[in-house]
Order: structure tokens, then sequence, then C-alpha cells
């Protein structure tokens, strides 16, 4: 049990925590982003300091380019491009590895300070450490993501990379969320139900998949092969026998919205579930928020795909589409935080 003095010392870490999880989110946004406008391969050195500061004036600039020259996506698709062009996809990847500084800056600067105020209990230190090491090993996927793809033969980044590079993300998303929960939500809120946090965890099990094959649409660009709903190009069951599961673009549309169906009964059910049981107030005030949360995901997933020929509206209805996944996933996370204590009374 907390007392009330360490809560209030915790706090301050506690919120530090979820600006980072905010600050991962925009990241994760910008990387769809750059994925989306094909801005990924346009930056072919990676200069941790330097980096910094885009090209300054034109000799720079056309320095930068020249290096985008001798790559395979330019020499085979953007053969093209004046040097307007090649600015205007140059600024998401600078912005995206620009954010990712910024992450480890709104990181260490805190964390310095944090410790001269001596606010890490000694049950903190370990997972900070674990923490610091997610994000270094991120950023480390990521180029190395980037690098396999500046060459003279591929075009775009490989798109399973993609998803191990998107995973990740997720993955430090989750574990700062889970972190900041344990500093700020007391036991008195838990609740108690073995067979509805089962429940929960399969349906994070789910959500993981699906996500993945989102990241392997955005990766195939998937979407424009069957701009149709609900129908996939005419067809409900378009499996295409002896093609791949992760690489062949119909087989992917086909799976990631069975997922989405599959998840939005799920989740419905769950809600029926949970409110079976008389659980916490904060449990009770939130417990709906799965099912907003995927509806509104479900809706920007058949619009994203109607417009998915529209480059700009791909663009941001795809950005809104993986932010409010983002968002299910925490919903999803905060509920089974929750469904881990050790009293529970079923409605009479």
């Amino acid at each position: 049990m907390y007392s009330t003095s360490l809560q209030r010392s915790s706090r301050p870490v506690a919120i530090w925590l979820l600006v980072g999880v905010g600050m991962i989110m925009i990241q994760v946004v910008l990387g769809g982003i750059t994925r989306l406008t094909g801005s990924g391969l346009s930056i072919t050195e990676w200069a941790p300091i330097l980096g910094t500061i885009p090209p300054l004036n034109e000799q720079d600039w056309q320095l930068a380019f020249d290096k985008y020259k001798q790559i395979g996506q330019f020499k085979h698709i953007n053969f093209d491009f004046t040097l307007q062009d090649f600015k205007s996809i140059y600024f998401w990847e600078w912005l995206h590895r620009l954010w990712a500084r910024l992450i480890g800056v709104a990181f260490i600067i805190p964390f310095i300070i944090f410790i001269i105020q001596k606010r890490f209990r000694k049950d903190m230190i370990i997972p900070m450490i674990i923490l610091f090491l997610l994000g270094a090993m991120q950023g480390a996927i990521g180029w190395i993501m980037v690098q396999s793809g500046l060459n003279e033969n591929d075009i775009h980044v490989n798109h399973i990379r993609l998803a191990v590079h998107f995973l990740a993300a997720l993955g430090v998303l989750c574990y700062a969320v889970w972190f900041a929960l344990k500093l700020l939500i007391t036991p008195i809120n838990y609740v108690k139900d073995t067979g509805l946090k089962k429940f929960t965890g399969w349906l994070l099990f789910l959500i993981s998949l699906q996500l993945l094959y989102g990241a392997f649409m955005a990766g195939l660009k998937a979407a424009v092969t069957a701009p149709t709903w609900p129908t996939i190009n005419g067809e409900w069951f378009p499996i295409r026998a002896g093609h791949s599961w992760i690489s062949d673009p119909i087989n992917v549309q086909f799976i990631h919205r069975g997922l989405a169906y599959l998840l939005t009964v799920l989740i419905l059910l769950w809600w029926w579930r949970a409110n079976k049981i008389n659980g916490t107030v904060l449990f009770n005030r939130t417990r709906l928020l799965p099912v907003v949360a995927v509806l509104v995901q479900v809706m920007l997933g058949i619009f994203t795909l109607l417009n998915s020929t529209n480059p700009k509206s791909l663009l941001w209805l795809g950005a809104a589409h993986q932010f409010v996944a983002m968002i299910l996933l925490m919903v999803l996370v905060w509920m089974y935080y929750l469904l881990r204590g050790k009293t529970f009374r079923p409605v009479p």
C-alpha cells in the first residue's frame, strides 16, 4: 500500500513517464507519415549530433540530394524528382529523427533531476534501466532498418523490418504506460476477476497481431490493392492460395480486416462481461472506453481504405487510424492493469 507522501513523491515521475508516452505516440505517427510519403530513405547518413541541423544552403541540399540519387529508390521510382521534391520527403524523415532525439533529451534531463531530488525508490531503478535500454534498442532498430534499404536494389524498407520497428516502439510505449500506472494507481482501485483478466490478456494478444498486420499493410501499401468495402474487390473471401500470408497484399488485407471484425465482436463481449461485475469506481467509469476506441478505429479503417487511392487522404486518415490504434492498445493495457486486485463482488 502506498503512503500519501510516497504517492506525492512519485507523481512527478509518473507525469514525466506519461509525457514520454505522448511523445512516443507522436513519434510513431511521424513514422507512419514517413512511410506513407516514401520519405524513410531520403537521409542516407546517421549523424546523431550534426544530423539535428538540416541542410542550410543550396550547396548542402544538392549534396544530400546527390547522395540520395545513389540508391535504388531514386533510380527506380523517384528518378524524375527535382530538388524541391527531394526537400519535401527529406522534411518528414528529418522531423522523425529530430523527434527521436527530443525524446532522448526529455528522458535524460528529468532523469538526472529526479536522481538529484532522490525521487527514485530502489524498486524503480531496474525498470528505469530497462526503459532506457528499450529506447536505445528502438533507435538502433530504426537505423538498421533504414540502412538495409540504402542500396541500388531496394526501393523501400522491407515491410517485415518496418513491422519489427513499429512493434518495438509499441513495446516501449506499453512499458512506460505500465510503469506510470504503478506509480499512480493504488490497490484500492483494483478489481479481481480472473476470467475477465484472461479475456483482456487474449485481447491484448489479438490487438498485437492486428497491429503487426497493420504494419504489413502500410509496408506493402496493401490498401490500394483493394480500396473497397465491405468486400475485397468484390469478393468476401479472396484468399490467394499458395501466396504468402505476410507478404501478399491481398492476403494481408484479408487477415487485417478479419482481425478487426473479430476484435470488435470480442470487445463488445468483453464489455458485456465487464458490466456483470461490481468493480471499483475507476473501473466502472472507464470500462466503456475499449468499445468506443474500437468502433472509432474500425470507422477510421474503413474511411482510410476507401480513400487510399488519394495520397493526401490516405496520409492523414492513415495517421489518425494509427493513432487511435495506439489509444485502443493503451486502453486495454489500462483495463488489464486494473484487473489485478484481490476483491471482487459479483452483481446480485
